[in-house]
């Protein structure tokens, strides 16, 4: 099966919704459900407009991706359209006979929604969103290869780590490791932390040096063929390890097992992330967990299913989802632990490994 025949299915799925929720026609101009749809990469949001429609697709991109396009995705009709995207997709739905033409107000800008509600076109929600949830087995493939090489950037990087380097130094030879080996880019800016620093989840890397006794906390994934990786480590450097460092690694370690461990079909992620926090809470640290225990990796690095307390998501096969409880002390260090696995009947497969 070839790949353009792959996306011709996942067109074909979303036919289907739309027929269940009465639409002739879905409108999509976010960029990684284009992606999603297409495989084809535009370098940046707003220079499509695709139309979804009963008999087939068509897109209305700049110029420049006219011919690109259509011979890399010859199932769609394809115009280079560089003054007015938006009217020229509405006129040809218009001219298509269109009658209930939906897009998914919450991921449009205020002027696009704003001229799509006055050309008649209907908001909806959450139609990509519930076919994006769950991975075919080629977006499988491709998570289970960047995960695999965000894992072996762990294991190249641990031991080349030395005392004085800098948190930006260490960063930037992750991020050439990745490269060499297959990566366009980051999924999301390189988090390396030491000592005091480790303390914050979301602390920006830096020109802080590593000492010779200190906290490690490495937070990263890359960009393969579209998908993305997420995995957290943490680790004293050095050989003194202060004895409350120990206690709150192996309990984030328990816990992060623990929320492996529920990660099932049919298991909601607000169970998975009251299993991981049940223990951090018993272990007394409760208040020092700040965030959820996970969310779905794919496309973007943030997407839908959510492990968290507010989360209304049951799992479902499919699903990609992270497990990463941690510990956070304030002016001193912090722990965090992270794997991202594929969620399958019996369990989780852990994806972030050789």
């Amino acid at each position: 099966m070839t790949q353009k025949t792959k996306l011709n299915e996942k067109i074909v799925l979303l036919q289907k919704l739309m027929r269940k929720q009465q639409l002739d026609g879905l409108l999509v101009t976010y960029l990684p459900d284009q992606f999603y749809l297409t495989d084809f990469g535009f370098a940046s949001a707003g220079e499509a407009v695709l139309l979804i429609h009963a008999k087939g697709a068509a897109c209305f991109a700049r110029s420049l991706y006219e011919q690109p396009l259509r011979a890399f995705a010859p199932y769609m009709n394809v115009w280079g359209e560089d003054a007015d995207r938006l009217s020229a997709v509405a006129a040809y739905a218009k001219k298509l006979g269109l009658k209930h033409v939906g897009f998914e107000a919450d991921k449009e800008t205020y002027m696009a929604g704003k001229f799509f509600h006055a050309q008649g076109f209907v908001e909806v929600r959450g139609i990509l969103s519930s076919l994006r949830v769950v991975k075919n087995k080629e977006e499988l493939k491709r998570l289970r290869a960047s995960n695999r090489l965000a894992y072996q950037t762990y294991e190249y990087i641990k031991p080349r780590i030395k005392t004085g380097m800098t948190e930006t130094q260490v960063a930037a030879e992750m991020e050439r490791y990745m490269r060499m080996n297959g990566a366009s880019g980051t999924s999301f800016g390189t988090i390396v932390a030491f000592g005091e620093n480790a303390a914050n989840p979301h602390h920006v890397t830096g020109e802080r040096k590593l000492k010779a006794e200190d906290a490690v906390l490495i937070d990263f994934g890359c960009l393969y063929q579209g998908y993305c990786a997420d995995i957290t480590r943490s680790w004293w450097h050095g050989k003194k390890v202060p004895a409350e460092y120990t206690k709150i690694w192996n309990l984030v370690e328990k816990a992060r097992k623990a929320g492996v461990k529920a990660v099932k079909e049919g298991v909601g992620g607000k169970q998975v992330d009251a299993t991981s926090r049940a223990v951090i809470e018993q272990g007394g640290y409760g208040p020092f967990f700040t965030h959820g225990t996970g969310h779905g990796v794919g496309i973007e690095i943030h997407e839908e299913p959510y492990n968290n307390q507010q989360s209304v998501a049951i799992l479902k096969a499919g699903n990609v989802v992270t497990v990463e409880p941690g510990i956070y002390l304030p002016k001193k260090y912090g722990v965090r632990l992270e794997d991202t696995m594929a969620v399958t009947k019996t369990g989780a497969q852990i994806l972030t490994k050789k």
